[in-house]
């Protein structure tokens, strides 16, 4: 299996907290974000890494320079990372059409390992990450299970009346060849279709709403992560969630 990392947006919402480092970047108990997917992903014995970049590449470049892997990370660039995540994965279709599995993953989460070891170890072959803990409103990004089956996944789901509870989705995907090929697919769609504007997120979307029967969950409630977003984040990160990590992720 293969990882897929995006991280090659601004982080505009940080302000001055990022000091002009990519996301990936920001260091919790001195170790930056990026060390830490790379650690815990060849703890699982991924086969290889890639690296979607755009802002401040060079800085993740260099960064990477002085991690340690097993796997071999490659780099791609998105010389159009300002027009948004779709632009990002459309960068590394070639590899969505390897014939592997994927491991899709946004940069900017703070997590405990045993997390993504869920998508490592689950019986599903498209699996999502949910989290029944937390706050509502327009931000996270939700996944509605109605019979446990996944029925909606995006920001705003509207009043569902069929959806029997709702969760978070942690950022982190896991899709078989097939399915990885599809997304590869959708997303040139939203390329030719000038939906640019739009997150990668609609476009898993669409694969889900469309054969709903291929996809399921692993619940990760109760585990610490955090995204990255807003200053908050930062401060919230340092205090309580990096605390609840430290003896598995430093």
């Amino acid at each position: 299996m293969k990882a897929i990392i995006l991280a090659a947006g601004i982080g505009r919402r940080l302000g001055k907290v990022s000091a002009g480092r990519p996301k990936c970047l920001l260091q919790f108990r001195n170790k930056s974000l990026l060390q830490r997917h790379v650690e815990n992903l060849n703890n699982h014995g991924v086969d290889r890494i890639i690296i979607v970049a755009g802002y401040r590449h060079g800085q993740i470049e260099a960064a990477l320079e002085n991690i340690i892997s097993q796997a071999p990370i490659k780099t791609i660039i998105n010389p159009d990372y300002k027009m948004g995540s779709v632009m990002s994965l459309h960068c590394a279709q070639d590899h969505l059409t390897d014939g592997t599995d994927t491991l899709l993953m946004d940069a900017d989460v703070l997590y405990d390992p045993e997390i993504l070891a869920r998508l490592f170890n689950t019986e599903f072959k498209n699996c999502f990450l949910l989290d029944r803990d937390f706050e509502p409103g327009d931000e996270p990004v939700k996944l509605c299970v109605a019979n446990n089956t996944l029925i909606e996944f995006r920001k705003k789901t509207g009043e569902n009346s069929a959806c029997d509870y709702q969760g978070e989705s942690v950022g982190f995907f896991r899709f078989d060849s097939s399915v990885s090929a599809r997304l590869a697919k959708r997303i040139q769609k939203y390329i030719d279709n000038a939906r640019l504007d739009e997150p990668y997120e609609e476009a898993i979307r669409d694969l889900l709403i469309k054969t709903p029967g291929l996809f399921s969950f692993e619940d990760v409630t109760g585990r610490a992560w955090i995204e990255i977003d807003f200053p908050g984040d930062v401060v919230r990160a340092e205090k309580e969630i990096s605390v609840l990590i430290h003896g598995a992720a430093s």
